[in-house]
């Protein structure tokens, strides 16, 4: 790491080297290169079956039969759509992780998220900026109902500035992330992570001046998505009413390591 002060900082480390990784890794390869040791293969036999059962297990699989909306299933419905040439920018929760694992990112500078910050409310004014650099673009906030509501009146600054963004709100009635935490670690108590008291996000992009949609159902997500897409000078909101239960995997609990990650299959 170029930073000191990260060594050790969460996992210590055995072998701390401070430096930049060009420069390191020219020098790695030439130690390797000069070292007349080889490596134990039975020594880390163990290490590698474990690996190879971890690459087998499919952590990103859902029910495509599903008659109910999977927001996975939205996200690779957008990518078709867009052909991957799209901005995408993301609020935070499982909509987020969703957005990252299923939108087949090809190109360099067209994901931008908060990351581990976790700014609940990023996603719109982020890509605002997104489309006012890139006037042409396609620019996409993927969001939840959650999430798109701690900046939801920058839609006003949407209509001032005319920014065709179109937003793809993943709406399963919860803070999902919470709800998913609350599932596995506190015994479904599900503690202020319900939102009954959503409004009518239509009728709400419709009262800042803008296209709203509702989606449903799984056969009308590519239609909407085509014809928002289509709406080339248009903000469009779609509100994709997803399924309540579905779980981002694979998940690290709290206090464990990577190697204890929880895989879908586990459940």
């Amino acid at each position: 790491d170029i930073d000191p002060s990260s060594i050790s900082k969460r996992v210590k480390v055995d072998v701390p080297i401070v430096g930049d990784v060009a420069g390191v890794l020219d020098e790695l390869i030439k130690l390797i290169k000069a070292s007349k040791e080889k490596a134990d293969e039975k020594a880390i036999k163990a290490w590698w079956t474990q690996i190879e059962l971890w690459r087998a297990k499919d952590c990103l699989k859902y029910n495509r039969a599903s008659t109910i909306i999977k927001p996975q299933f939205v996200v690779e419905k957008l990518w078709e759509v867009t052909g991957g040439n799209a901005f995408v920018t993301t609020d935070v929760g499982q909509h987020q992780m969703w957005a990252a694992q299923y939108y087949k990112f090809d190109q360099p500078r067209r994901w931008v998220t908060s990351g581990g910050l976790g700014t609940m409310g990023f996603g719109l004014p982020a890509a605002m900026g997104v489309q006012l650099a890139n006037p042409n673009a396609d620019v996409v906030c993927v969001t939840g109902e959650s999430s798109i509501q701690m900046c939801i009146q920058e839609m006003s600054t949407c209509k001032q500035y005319h920014l065709p963004l179109k937003i793809v709100n993943l709406n399963n009635r919860y803070m999902g992330m919470v709800r998913q935490w609350q599932e596995f670690f506190y015994g479904n108590r599900y503690a202020e992570s319900y939102m009954d008291s959503l409004p009518d996000f239509v009728k709400l992009a419709e009262a800042y001046g803008h296209v709203g949609m509702k989606i449903e159902k799984p056969e009308d997500i590519e239609p909407a998505l085509r014809e928002a897409f289509a709406m080339k000078d248009r903000f469009v909101f779609m509100d994709f009413i997803t399924d309540q239960t579905e779980n981002v995997f694979p998940m690290v609990p709290g206090g464990k390591g990577i190697t204890e990650m929880i895989l879908a299959e586990e459940l």
